[in-house]
Order: C-alpha cells, then structure tokens, then sequence
C-alpha cells in the first residue's frame, strides 16, 4: 500500500495499446513479459523444496520431507526436475558416510550461475539492484530517478538497466561474472498495474505509463511490478523471517522516508488490492516545530524535516551540506535544535503507528525506511510515543530486518517472487525466446 496520492488505476490492457513511452503500439502478445509479482509464502511441492534449499542448505531429501510435510516419492520427484532446470545442484562431498543411493546426496541452491535484476524507482533516485536466487544483493547502482517526459524518463531507466547487464565484469571478479539474469523486478510507488506493467506516478508525472513493457523490450526478460511498500513487505515475508507465518497470521507493515505508506500481510500474502494501494499520506498529523500542512506525509518526509533545518540555521538554505544525513548527524553531535526536530518526527510517527495498529490490530507490526533506521536513537521515541498513543494492549515494534537498505530489497523480491512461487515454470519462461515489438 504506496505512497502519496492515489491516481485513477491504469487502464486495462486491450489487444493493442498506444504506448506513451515511444509513441509505437504495443500488441496484446508482448504482455507475455509481464508477470504479476508473487509477494506470498509459496505453497506448491517444488517451491517448497526449493525454499527448503534455500532456508537450510546443502539439506538431504529426507530431511527436506521432514521439514515440508511432503513424501519422499515427491521430494524426490520435485529435486530431480528442480536439478534438470539447474536450480538445485548436488553435493556429494557432503553425502553421509556409508550411505547408499542418491537420496541421501544432500542438495543446495544452484545460485552461482544465475541472477535477477530489481529496480527501484524512487521519487529521487532509482537503484538498480542484482540479487542472486538466496535473495542476497550481489551489486547495487545508484541514478537520480530520470524527470522530465514521461517516454523520455522510461528509455532512461530501461537505458540504464540494459547498460548495467551488458558491462563486462570488473577486475577482481565482480558478482555478475558468468551469472545470467532471470527475471526483472520494478518497485515503484504511485498506482501499479502488477497484470499488465502499466504505472500512474503523479510525483513523476507519469500517467498510464507501460513501464513493464519498456523493460520487458528493453531487456527481453519476464518483468514483474509491485507497489514499493508492497514489495517491502514482501521481502519482509519471504527474506526477512525463518518461520513460515500461519494462515490466520497478519503483518502491518510501515514505511517513511521521502514518502509514507503501509502494506497488510494476511496468512503469508501480501494483500494488494486489485483497485490500487490506500494512501496513509493525508492521515491528520500536527507539529509547529516540523510545519506541514496538517497530513502526515508533509509533516514527516525527509523534505519537511530539511525544510524545517532550514529555517531554524541548522543546516545552509542550499548546497551539498543541506542534507537530511547533515541534520541528522548534528543532532548526534549534540546540536540541540537538530535533536528536537528528529524527536519530533519519531513522536509524530510514533503516534501514527499506533493509529494504524489500532484500527488493523495485526499479529505482527514492522516499520522501515529511513525515517526509522537512518536514525535509530529515535526509535525509543518511537516506541513511547506509540505506547502512549495506542488504546490496544501492548504490541512490539520490529524494525525491518534490512535497515536502509529496504528498498533494494523490495525490489530484489519482486524479481524473486516468480521464482520462489513456481521455480520450474518461471525457469521455463526465462529460457523462452521473448517477442519484440
């Protein structure tokens, strides 16, 4: 559930459509790029071997059917075709002494040739981001989000993308060397199309943009989007947890940074509602010390805080030093100013969470972005200001498992999500020859 102000949802695809980021035609065929992202626990037996693999490797069959509820005769079955797709590889320096027959050969994720690319487009900066099948970040690049028109803006970003998987390795041996890439993952905010790859951003002027289709041509490779709050979440779920949630289990999740937004896990999946995200950003919020107009997300976003900075001479009215981490690095150097604006953003967010938790009441409760992890002595503000706030029996606060580096691994699990949901299938859609414009 995303950010800011909610746009009319993109239209749905017809059997042609006129596409805004070149001005060409895209046919009903080339949808076969876009993929609706899997933000869910994986159920099916060979997404459950693999996630056994990839959660407890180099493991054995057996114990595979231990831990997954499954019979051997389909474990066996699932890792035989998960190995012939190349996704799982053996490891027989590691076979039990004495033991017969290959079952007891103990397999892992066969991670090492492959790699997916995830892209978060940020209202400021678009990271690119290769994640390899473990869900670890290999290499991360960093651009300023492009402005300016909208087909202009989306050739940029594919541009990039396409540059960053052709470069030639680096010396030393960079972590792309000989992988090749699988699937693209987009995390976004505005209102996203996950069926057919079409995004509204109104703070980028994008409207009805086919973002999923420019990357799919661009890099001929299956193309998953997700809301960028949405696709936190879900790495919350899938990388962020050892224990598989229950069916009844929630997870609010909170973010704040430039933005604000929530997403709402229910029984091991993401709920992305079909209409688009909600918004949290008009939610009322006050501080005289912060400004804003009375909404949260002017009240508590990076810009509000550095405007506020401004005012009050912490930090200059313009240049390189006028920056959010310089106002947060005054406040740990003892500036008194500095320290009380930061103390005010935690309570106003603080207070926030607990609006949010007392309407959903989840199981779980998680909040990311670095307006939480940039500064974390302000968690315990945080923390008192919800417990003060909220009228419900007390609930702990978990802070993302990624720390700041939350958006790449959003983006990262987007790219993932098909993967770990149907391993065989989507394997056999990375391979297939993809149809250009």
């Amino acid at each position: 559930m995303s950010t800011s102000t909610l746009a009319q949802r993109p239209r749905a695809a017809s059997v042609t459509r006129t596409g805004p980021a070149t001005g060409g035609r895209y046919p009903h065929a080339l949808l076969h790029h876009i993929v609706a992202p899997a933000l869910r626990v994986p159920e099916a037996a060979a997404a459950a071997v693999l996630a056994a693999a990839r959660q407890r490797g180099p493991i054995a069959r057996d114990v595979i059917a231990q831990v997954t509820g499954l019979s051997i005769a389909t474990v066996n079955r699932q890792v035989t075709a998960l190995l012939e797709v190349g996704l799982l590889r053996e490891r027989a320096d590691l076979a039990v002494s004495g033991a017969i027959g290959r079952p007891r050969v103990p397999v892992e994720v066969n991670h090492g040739p492959f790699l997916t690319l995830g892209i978060h487009i940020g209202a400021r900066t678009t990271s690119i981001v290769a994640t390899d099948l473990l869900g670890r970040t290999l290499d991360v690049v960093e651009t300023a989000t492009p402005r300016g028109p909208q087909a202009a803006a989306l050739a940029a970003v594919a541009g990039s993308a396409r540059r960053y998987l052709s470069r030639p390795p680096r010396a030393g041996g960079a972590p792309r060397r000989r992988r090749r890439p699988l699937w693209v993952g987009v995390a976004t905010g505005g209102v996203v199309d996950s069926a057919t790859g079409y995004v509204n951003h109104p703070r980028l002027g994008w409207s009805d943009a086919p973002v999923g289709t420019v990357l799919g041509e661009a890099l001929g490779l299956p193309v998953s989007l997700a809301s960028h709050v949405d696709a936190m979440a879900g790495a919350e779920l899938l990388l962020g947890v050892r224990r598989q949630p229950a069916k009844s289990t929630t997870s609010l999740y909170v973010y704040a940074r430039e933005t604000v937004g929530y997403a709402l896990s229910i029984g091991g999946q993401v709920h992305s509602p079909s209409s688009g995200p909600g918004t949290i950003a008009a939610l009322p919020a006050f501080s005289e010390l912060l400004g804003g107009t009375g909404q949260l997300e002017s009240t508590v976003s990076d810009e509000a805080v550095l405007t506020a900075a401004r005012k009050a001479g912490i930090v200059a009215a313009e240049g390189p030093t006028s920056t959010v981490t310089a106002v947060l690095r005054a406040a740990r150097q003892g500036n008194a100013a500095a320290a009380a604006l930061v103390a005010e953003r935690a309570r106003v967010l603080g207070e926030a969470v607990a609006l949010l938790r007392d309407m959903l009441n989840p199981d779980d409760l998680v909040v990311g972005g670095q307006a939480f992890t940039e500064y974390p002595e302000g968690m315990p503000l945080v923390e008192s200001a919800f417990a003060a706030r909220s009228v419900l029996p007390h609930r702990d606060i978990r802070v993302t498992a990624f720390g700041n580096r939350i958006q790449e691994a959003g983006a990262g699990i987007v790219s993932l999500g098909g993967l770990y949901a149907d391993p065989i299938g989507a394997m056999r859609r990375a391979r297939r020859p993809q149809v250009s414009a």
